[in-house]
């Protein structure tokens, strides 16, 4: 289980950093998105990743809930960010014409 879950986690923050350096904005708005699909990801394994469910009159280990809680606050804040830098890219492609991350154009290449 912590296998996959190191090997997914790896995935999502190699993929967010791999569209994070493109050059057009909706990539790297969604590379935003997959490094904080990695890192919720990463602060819930903080708390356990298997356990028994909390209720209450059992005598085990519960999961701690501050990473669960942080996770919550995490998504709602990431929610909030991709929903500005959406607003962001959508400005900048209404001044510039175009939507690369420098605000030039591609120029093509002359032979």
């Amino acid at each position: 289980m912590e296998a996959l879950f190191a090997v997914t986690l790896g995935l999502l923050t190699a993929s967010g950093v791999y569209l994070l350096l493109r050059g057009r904005t909706f990539p790297v708005v969604l590379g935003l998105t997959l490094l904080s699909y990695a890192v919720n990801l990463f602060l819930f394994a903080m708390g356990r990743l298997a356990g028994e469910a909390a209720v209450l009159g059992r005598d085990v280990q519960y999961a701690d809930p501050v990473p669960q809680a942080l996770v919550l606050t995490a998504i709602v804040i990431g929610f909030a960010m991709t929903a500005f830098v959406v607003v962001l890219a959508l400005r900048g492609v209404a001044e510039l014409g175009s939507d690369h991350v420098d605000g030039r154009p591609e120029q093509e290449s002359a032979p």
